[in-house]
């Protein structure tokens, strides 16, 4: 049986958003509406991504050729490659390359490497501008302008890749490969990506950011838990320019699950306004989240029992849309760079109606994969702005 996936896509203030998605049958709806009526008091992803929204720019992105996995290659039917080396974009910067390169070769030097990294970029832009400032009252003056702005692209363009390896070794700590480019791994217009790794990519989550997730893929796609083997890997069809929306948009959910939750979690812990251990405590987690030595937890206070704890569902509800549609919104214009260069890597130009078959296990895959880089995004814009001023978006 072949069902048909075709997500909702609207247009808030010139931006394409992803607000809703088809269940896989009749069915489905009938069961998703009956569930919605009986959970009252239950957080709904349409709400939380009513305001939820990336700027796709119209622009040429130059990506280094790769190869590919986890489906059927382009060579005869063959099975894509498995391989670290196999990832959507490669890094096209100085910086990146030698990052890929330690982490290839010297993995225990790579924290070391990325340290080193941040404050020499640093470093080149203040002294860009220390060069400008001193001429601003000669005839080069212009000159020592143009080299400073130009300078700080280049470096912002540095630091793009400097996240993007930041999260591929947190994919590669889960032994998890990110899935190549799409146009390598569908023959015969099928998609497929094996093995899953559902396990490795749930693995990073709590059991309550589960639960939440297992909401979304049933949102997004029609993916139910208690779905058989043969449910799972039933063939759909789905515009690949929709794929491409729910990829981008689970990047998001991913990077949204990660602000608030820890954001709850904070509020929880400073129950007492005095217990300024718990601030410095947070700190110190910002700035190890590269050393993968946290576990989202923040130690907790003392004073917890004077209120009462409330779980993260329950926390979120209390959100105006504004403000969850703030907390899914990247804070710098570097990762929000890099969302749309990734998704660009990865699915090409959706502009046509190509349609592609699939399963609900690879859409279930991407998705989890997608939600993953999200959470290590913000990990990794986190652990960048300690040492690093990005740019903030207005």
């Amino acid at each position: 049986m072949e069902y048909t996936l075709s997500p909702s896509v609207t247009i808030i203030n010139n931006r394409q958003v992803l607000v809703s998605s088809s269940s896989p049958s009749p069915a489905n709806d009938r069961r998703r509406r009956r569930r919605r009526r009986r959970s009252n008091g239950i957080l709904h992803f349409p709400f939380v991504f009513s305001g939820l929204s990336l700027r796709f720019r119209s622009r040429a992105v130059v990506v280094a050729g790769a190869g590919s996995y986890g489906g059927y290659g382009s060579g005869g039917g063959s099975y894509c490659e498995f391989s670290c080396l196999n990832t959507p974009i490669e890094p096209a910067t100085p910086a990146g390359r030698y990052l890929s390169s330690v982490l290839l070769n010297e993995r225990k030097l790579f924290h070391d490497a990325v340290a080193e990294t941040l404050e020499k970029l640093v470093k080149e832009v203040d002294e860009a501008y220390a060069r400008k400032a001193l001429t601003v009252d000669s005839s080069e003056a212009a000159l020592h302008r143009r080299i400073a702005e130009l300078k700080q692209q280049e470096c912002k363009t540095s630091v793009e890749d400097v996240m993007y390896m930041l999260i591929f070794y947190k994919f590669s700590e889960l032994r998890v490969h990110l899935v190549p480019p799409l146009s390598k791994c569908i023959y015969n217009n099928r998609l497929e990506i094996l093995p899953s790794k559902d396990w490795e990519l749930e693995s990073i989550h709590s059991f309550e950011i589960l639960e939440m997730i297992k909401e979304y893929l049933t949102f997004v796609i029609g993916w139910r838990s208690d779905f058989s083997v043969t449910e799972s890997w039933a063939t759909t069809k789905i515009k690949q320019a929709n794929l491409c929306h729910i990829y981008t948009t689970s990047i998001l959910f991913g990077y949204f699950l990660k602000s608030t939750t820890l954001r709850h979690q904070l509020e929880m812990s400073l129950a007492d306004p005095i217990d300024d251990i718990i601030m410095n405590a947070y700190i110190c987690r910002r700035k190890n989240l590269v050393f993968g030595h946290t576990h989202n937890k923040i130690p907790t206070s003392p004073f917890d029992g004077k209120r009462e704890r409330e779980n993260l569902v329950s926390y979120l509800t209390g959100f105006t849309s504004d403000s969850l549609a703030k907390c899914a919104q990247p804070n710098s214009k570097e990762a929000l760079n890099l969302i749309t260069k990734y998704s660009f890597a990865l699915f090409g130009d959706v502009g046509s109606d190509k349609m592609i078959s699939t399963s609900f296990a690879t859409l279930k895959r991407l998705v989890l994969e997608a939600v993953a880089f999200g959470s290590f995004l913000w990990d990794s814009e986190e652990y960048v702005k300690t040492v690093y001023n990005l740019e903030e978006i207005n």
